[in-house]
């Protein structure tokens, strides 16, 4: 075949051309430590590595949530501990007030303490983390959760939300508890209001006392006594009519069928308990044949759940206001009663609190092991993709390079050739 001058130079440079651009590109690589300088380099790779750098993006907002989630939840947990010290104080004071040789003036002393634990405990359920937010008012985070009223009493201005958090490609996690939860929905044992109704005379009621009354058996008390809504109980007489036992009557006056009664045995402070139905109540008094007491399902200020800060609240002020006549050592009695077990219903429920928190803490750990596999796999991934093989690269320049100079080479040699070269 014939061959033209310039196809043959043309074909030289083409060729040097071609060698070049491949020393080059490995030269690229080589300084750039990566296999793939274009997408056109390898497509599906390039796809590849696009959906593992998405992954990677997600695992990096993960360990940002997780952070994030970690701060509210230790930062809450370190308030439930102060929270709970505050209580267990509170329920010192307590049982520090039952002491019947403590006069007026301790008492008050014991009153003013529990004032700086009231604003100690209410400052506590409206704390707030670094970014401003409420922690305990659920969703409405921008507004203050409790609320001190004009009589003394606490409000609940947040709602029952709880804000949740992704730190996983399926695991979301719970960053705050609401304070409705943890401090307003606290089992209240004076869900019930109790009364005297004979005799009726007041002069004639005098005599005669009914506790508060406590709700010792939930399940007995929602079960037989909520639905039937009230009961009384009637004093009976034994054979020379004196007062002996009692005896329970519905809510229209009846006796229950089957007959619930018993006899009246006085404890050591010469009262008589009486339990029915999960309820029990303290009759005080000269009691006598005929006399009859009411108890009935809680009324507003008795119902199922009271507010931690108002258990304490009604605590101080029976503590402030009461007297040492008879009817006042009862009522501090009664109340004092009262208060211990909302208290403890108060630390157990914080106490509850507190466990889904550690229990949390635990999960959200767990998904920081799980992302961190997760990323240093992505990364491995990434690595074998898109990383150069320094040793076949440099191998393979070295290649290239004696490619390109034997080109050159044979270029010049070529380009040599010429019939004139030949004329005399």
């Amino acid at each position: 075949m014939r061959i033209s001058t310039i196809q043959a130079f043309n074909s030289g440079v083409r060729g040097i051309q071609d060698n070049y651009s491949s020393v080059t590109r490995t030269q690229e690589q080589i300084s750039s430590g990566k296999r793939m300088l274009t997408p056109a380099d390898d497509p599906v790779a390039s796809v590849r590595l696009l959906q593992l750098e998405q992954e990677a993006s997600k695992l990096g907002q993960y360990r940002e949530n997780i952070t994030a989630a970690t701060n509210s939840l230790t930062q809450q947990e370190a308030v439930l501990n102060s929270v709970n010290n505050v209580l267990q104080r509170v329920r010192e004071i307590t049982l520090e007030a039952g002491n019947g040789a403590l006069d007026a003036g301790a008492r008050q002393a014991l009153a003013q303490e529990l004032v700086e634990r009231e604003d100690e405990l209410y400052g506590l359920m409206n704390s707030q983390n670094a970014r401003g937010e409420y922690l305990f008012g659920g969703f409405r985070s921008d507004t203050q959760p409790f609320v001190r009223q004009p009589d003394g009493s606490y409000s609940y201005q947040g709602d029952e939300g709880q804000r949740s958090i992704q730190i996983g490609s399926s695991k979301m996690v719970a960053m705050n508890d609401n304070g409705k939860e943890l401090f307003v929905d606290v089992a209240n044992v004076n869900r019930v209001t109790t009364g005297v109704t004979v005799p009726a005379d007041p002069d004639e009621q005098a005599r005669v006392r009914i506790s508060l009354g406590v709700v010792e058996n939930k399940q007995l008390y929602d079960s037989r006594f909520h639905p039937q809504g009230a009961m009384s109980i009637r004093i009976t007489a034994d054979a020379e009519g004196a007062a002996a036992g009692y005896e329970i009557l519905d809510a229209d006056g009846n006796a229950l069928a089957p007959p619930v009664a018993g006899e009246l045995q006085a404890n050591e402070s010469g009262s008589y308990e009486i339990r029915h139905a999960g309820v029990m109540v303290t009759l005080d008094g000269d009691l006598a044949a005929a006399d009859e007491f009411s108890v009935q399902v809680g009324e507003e200020g008795h119902g199922e759940r009271r507010n931690v800060l108002d258990s304490i609240r009604l605590l101080r002020e029976t503590l402030e206001k009461g007297d040492d006549s008879t009817e006042g050592k009862l009522q501090r009695r009664d109340m004092l009663a009262v208060s211990l077990q909302n208290i403890d219903n108060a630390m157990n429920q914080v106490l509850g609190v507190q466990t889904s928190l550690g229990a949390r803490l635990n999960v959200i750990e767990s998904a920081q092991l799980e992302n961190d596999e997760a990323s240093l796999i992505n990364t491995q991934v990434q690595s074998g993709l898109a990383d150069l093989d320094y040793a076949e690269a440099l191998s393979r320049l070295s290649m290239q390079s004696i490619v390109l100079q034997a080109a050159q080479q044979s270029f010049v040699k070529v380009s040599g050739l010429s019939l004139f070269n030949f004329l005399r």
